[in-house]
């Protein structure tokens, strides 16, 4: 078989995305994974990652899997390319049985190109071996560092990806992330056994982006700063905070300063969820604040602004959530709101999640004080253990050392009684739905027969469950342990074991005798608390915070200086109780290094300036005004087709229309991000507006 050739996948890219030639990088990956050779993809959040398997699933011939971990954001790029009329369609726990059937039964007819899974699709029974039916041509794995312990957002379900590969028939497969750091990477290439992966790294700097932090003390100081830094800046913001209560705080502040925003995260119902996404994408709003974690699901290319309420626990983390701004390349500010003990929070999880010896030993000894002579433990309840062991200990490391001691098989779980534990559900069933899916997965399964026993609703309160009494195929207290564990982590719900009924294995023995890995937790405490350093680091540095990010992750192209972060600029900021009016100052950067700030420039002479690099036009006044205009029908269009502004037309493409002003479809083919297909379900209405037919255009 002839393969597509780098040249057909340049025409594919124009034909159906409008580009005249790949960005950095794009071309490599693309024609790597045309040649059927692993790849191994590491783009800056807004580089393009998802072109380098879109471009080869049109043109190879059977099936591409697109796995990603990112629900909305798998809608949010299904609903693009079919915009674009190009064939794709995703496959999670938001779909019915139904759709999900109808899907697949279109992909089997080849109907679909680009088929998007979630990973915990995987764990349903024959979903792969369906998938594999169909003739998968590319397994494209986005997001790839959730399958690494040493990635700062550690997926269990991703470490199933090279099974899943060889029941899709061992496709060839394209990792893609933007956040890697050297030991992740080889970490990736390890867990996927990839065959001598093509690696593709054109670099972590995103020249757009201004980064500053802003140190506070106190939550009101981080809410004064926050509430300033969205009023200077000109379009639309996201904001993170650590919680649902912080979100829903800091989303009441900014409405009692009279700034348009929403809250979202993991508690919201389907509805409301939707509801306020999709006031963010049609710009109906200026700001949404979002955990973390769910803020991964927002793709806008717009974000001009992106603030951290509370500092994140790794510089990986940081730089993803902060490359939501400027993904269109224009100009866009990276704030953090910093105060140092942001940092106890994230040390008291990871040492939590890794008990040092002395802890350990602490609570061994309780332990032994407690069992009888034949080594017979009546209690094994966390919060007494904790008081028992003293100095300080919390229940949630009795929980961490408990799990270390059962492993290390220091501990034994009576059968009588290991079966019994406390369960309390947090997630809402529309969440549950949405992640976990529906039928035949384990983890489902268990949360409904859960459900069941508790007798429904009171499992929100808690209820103490016999694990052996629940059906057969969830394999019993050995197998229920497991999914509990997993549920436990991603916070749909707490349980604890049954206080009784365990014993010791050897009744008096040393903790020296015990088989513990302690280099394993020393090496994984280690290494989370060195990349809470580095994030700490970074906030206090007074060098260039943009050469800090890039050395981090071993990027050459790091410079001591960049000209565009607080630190080269020269900006002090205070932290808010000091004058600011006294002590705020900013030194002009050497004009070489200077940079337009993107916003209009008072009113004689209003310009709007676009950074140099992103090849956008200057606007005079007469061309700004066009572009409101453009923008008014794209938001008009975009409401009438119920997908995102930016689907129709990027902010550069409408810049370059309002100053080019073509007057046919020729010459408005000519322009960047205008292909055949946009052209011709859009074309007439952007041209009336630009001959000035406004009435018709309306």
């Amino acid at each position: 078989m002839t393969r597509p050739t780098i040249e057909e996948a340049r025409s594919a890219l124009r034909t159906h995305f409008g580009y005249d030639d790949f960005r950095p990088g794009q071309a490599r990956a693309v024609a790597s994974v045309l040649d059927a050779r692993d790849t191994l993809v590491i783009l800056p959040t807004g580089g393009g990652k998802s072109i380098c398997y879109q471009i080869p699933a049109l043109l190879l011939p059977g099936l591409t899997v697109v796995v990603s971990p990112l629900i909305s954001l798998m809608k949010d790029q299904v609903d693009a390319l079919t915009a674009r009329g190009l064939p794709a369609a995703f496959v999670n726990s938001t779909l019915s049985s139904a759709e999900v059937s109808n899907r697949l039964a279109a992909a089997q007819r080849g109907e679909i190109k680009l088929l998007y899974v979630a990973p915990e699709r995987f764990d349903f029974a024959n979903t792969a071996e369906r998938i594999a039916r169909m003739g998968v041509s590319l397994l494209a794995l986005d997001e790839a560092h959730c399958i690494s312990e040493w990635g700062h957002d550690f997926r269990p379900s991703y470490l199933r990806m090279a099974q899943v590969r060889e029941r899709l028939g061992n496709p060839p497969v394209v990792a893609l992330t933007a956040t890697a750091t050297p030991e992740v990477r080889r970490d990736i290439a390890r867990q996927l056994s990839l065959r001598d992966p093509e690696t593709v790294i054109t670099g972590f700097d995103r020249i757009n982006l201004r980064y500053h932090v802003v140190p506070t003390r106190t939550d009101d100081d981080k809410d004064a700063e926050l509430v300033r830094a969205i009023r200077d800046a000109e379009g639309l913001a996201v904001v993170y905070a650590s919680t649902r209560r912080a979100v829903e705080r800091v989303a009441r502040v900014l409405e009692r300063a009279r700034i348009p925003s929403v809250a979202y995260h993991a508690g919201l119902d389907d509805k409301h969820r939707h509801e306020v996404q999709d006031a963010f994408m049609r710009e109906d709003v200026r700001a949404i604040v979002a955990t973390n974690a769910f803020g991964m699901g927002i793709d806008k290319p717009n974000v001009r602004l992106v603030v951290h309420h509370a500092m994140p626990g790794t510089l990986e983390a940081y730089y993803q959530e902060a490359g939501r701004a400027g993904r269109d390349g224009l100009p866009s500010d990276c704030v953090l709101l910093h105060s140092f003990p942001d940092r106890f929070t994230h040390e008291f999880f990871i040492k939590g999640a890794y008990p040092e010896r002395a802890v350990i030993e602490r609570v061994y000894n309780a332990i032994l004080r407690d069992a009888d002579r034949s080594g017979k433990l009546d209690d094994l309840d966390a919060e007494r253990l904790a008081l028992r062991a003293g100095g300080k200990t919390s229940a949630r490391e009795v929980e961490s050392v408990l799990r270390v001691l059962v492993q290390a098989g220091a501990v034994l779980r009576e059968s009588e009684s290991a079966s019994r534990v406390f369960v309390r559900l947090l997630a809402r069933p529309d969440r549950i739905k949405r992640e976990l899916g529906s039928e035949n997965g384990l983890e489902l399964a268990l949360l409904r027969a859960l459900w069941k026993s508790a007798g429904g609703e009171r499992v929100y309160d808690g209820a103490a469950l016999d694990l052996e009494a629940l059906p057969p195929g969830l394999g019993g207290a050995p197998g229920s342990f497991p999914l509990l564990e997993s549920l436990q982590r991603r916070q749909f719900l707490t349980f604890e074991r049954d206080g009784g009924g365990a014993r010791l294995a050897n009744p008096g023995a040393p903790l020296s005798s015990v088989r513990i890995d302690w280099e394993t937790l020393d090496r994984r405490r280690r290494g989370d608390l060195a990349k809470l350093d580095a994030m700490q680091q970074y906030a206090y540095t007074r060098g260039c915070r943009r050469g800090f990010v890039l050395r981090y992750f071993g990027d050459p192209a790091a410079r001591q200086t960049c000209g565009a972060c607080d630190n080269c600029m020269g900006i002090h900021v205070p932290a808010s109780d000091e004058p600011r009016a006294k002590t705020r100052k900013r030194a002009e950067p050497p004009r070489d290094r200077q940079r337009p700030r993107g916003r209009v420039v008072g009113t004689d002479d209003v310009l709007v300036r676009f950074d140099e690099s992103t090849d956008a036009p200057a606007l005079d006044t007469e061309s700004s005004e066009m572009l409101a205009r453009l923008k008014t029908l794209r938001t008009t269009i975009a409401r009438e087709d119920k997908v995102p502004p930016y689907v129709v037309f990027p902010d550069r493409t409408l810049a370059e229309l309002a100053v080019r002003r073509p007057r046919t479809t020729h010459a408005m083919a000519e322009v960047r991000g205008v292909g055949p297909m946009k052209l011709e379900k859009y074309g007439e209405r952007f041209l009336a507006v630009l001959r000035d037919e406004t009435t018709e255009a309306a």
